[in-house]
């Protein structure tokens, strides 16, 4: 969306089955017996978001968690970072003339090769893929239609994956690649509906096009008079819309992030991205893969732009925005402040790494502290 920014997708994991909702319960605060069970294992642990030192004051809205100890972030200035010891230390692997560029949103399948997303109009958009870690990058699709603006991509596997802009011509426009992002081609737009007046995605936090499975993805909306999820099963060729209950009628309105634990049950997180406005019904769920939206019935007490499910647990996930972080232990009906710090984006992995990054070079993981 021209203006604010975008939105991410592809891994919403973290901690691996009942540990997983034991995890959650205690380092976020969350009500439950979990927590005593959890206390009661590792006595001198208390888990909780620790920053590390990123090195810069980029804002830093694309997130790829790898593992507990990998995991890269994008942002302002062309910026890409990376860790591989638990940010402990971020090396700068930013591609060589990138500073004017605004990344995103990025996507890893490991530690060396990564795929990121700068956003803007016309040739502002563009995607990048390094294979040896950031030590060289090509560049594999800039935007040529004045009337496209990128916001964020999603990939499926480690070949096939997707991007999305605003509308062109009346409709959102896909791009899809089936070489792990070494090439792009834009998909056809028949299978699209008509977007709205004013609709757009917002590159806010990496999570406005996720995908879960190998053919299952959706796309988040706001800036029109009703914030809609679209989904396609068939990796972009074809979508349904479906209104969701996060308000919109306003450019800074709408659904920001998303988050699917299977192709069935999902969270969406939104609301006003002005500090200065109220966000009421920022969350919403879905039970059936988007064909309904309910609203979360106690919902984040302000706007929330990205969201993460922890990996293998049916009922826990987190919500970040600019004044803090939520947990919900209900699959999303009901949400608690557990943090005050401000993150953009989450990303959790299966080994128990969760990631949070932000503005000012904010960069967290999630850990125990003696």
């Amino acid at each position: 969306m021209r203006g604010m920014g975008k939105t991410k997708s592809t891994r919403r994991t973290v901690l691996t089955g009942l540990c997983g909702a034991m995890l959650a319960a205690t380092v976020l605060g969350a009500p439950g017996a979990a927590r005593a069970d959890t206390a009661a294992h590792h006595p001198d642990r208390k888990p909780r978001w620790q920053l590390t030192e990123s090195g810069t004051d980029a804002r830093f809205r694309g997130l790829a968690a790898v593992s507990r100890d990998t995991a890269w972030a994008a942002g302002t200035k062309g910026t890409v970072l990376r860790t591989a010891n638990g940010g402990k230390t971020w090396r700068e692997v930013s591609p060589p003339g990138a500073a004017g560029l605004e990344f995103r949103d990025i996507e890893a399948f490991d530690g060396r090769r990564a795929v990121v997303l700068a956003i803007g109009e016309g040739e502002a958009s563009r995607v990048l893929r390094t294979d040896d870690g950031g030590a060289t990058w090509t560049e594999s699709f800039r935007n040529t239609d004045a009337k496209a603006f990128y916001d964020c991509m999603t990939f499926f596997d480690r070949r096939h994956g997707l991007a999305m802009s605003d509308p062109v011509d009346g409709k959102f426009r896909i791009l899809s690649t089936a070489d792990g992002g070494r090439s792009w081609k834009v998909l056809p737009s028949a299978g699209m509906p008509a977007a709205q007046e004013g609709e757009a995605g917002f590159a806010a936090s990496g999570q406005c096009l996720v995908s879960n499975g190998s053919r299952d993805v959706w796309l988040a909306t706001g800036g029109a008079p009703r914030a809609r999820v679209l989904h396609s099963a068939d990796r972009g060729l074809t979508w349904k819309a479906t209104d969701a209950p996060i308000p919109a009628g306003d450019p800074a309105r709408g659904v920001f992030g998303l988050a699917f634990r299977d192709r069935t049950h999902g969270i969406a997180v939104g609301g006003d991205y002005r500090a200065d406005q109220p966000s009421p019904n920022a969350a919403a769920v879905t039970r059936d893969g988007g064909r309904r939206w309910d609203p979360a019935g106690e919902p984040p007490p302000a706007y929330r732009s990205g969201v993460a499910w922890f990996p293998h647990s049916r009922s826990t996930a987190l919500a970040v925005g600019p004044t803090g972080t939520d947990v919900t232990t209900d699959g999303g009906r009901s949400w608690r402040t557990v943090d005050s710090g401000s993150y953009d984006t989450v990303d959790c992995t299966p080994d128990r790494g969760c990631w949070a990054a932000g503005e000012k070079g904010r960069i967290a993981r999630l850990e125990g502290r003696r």
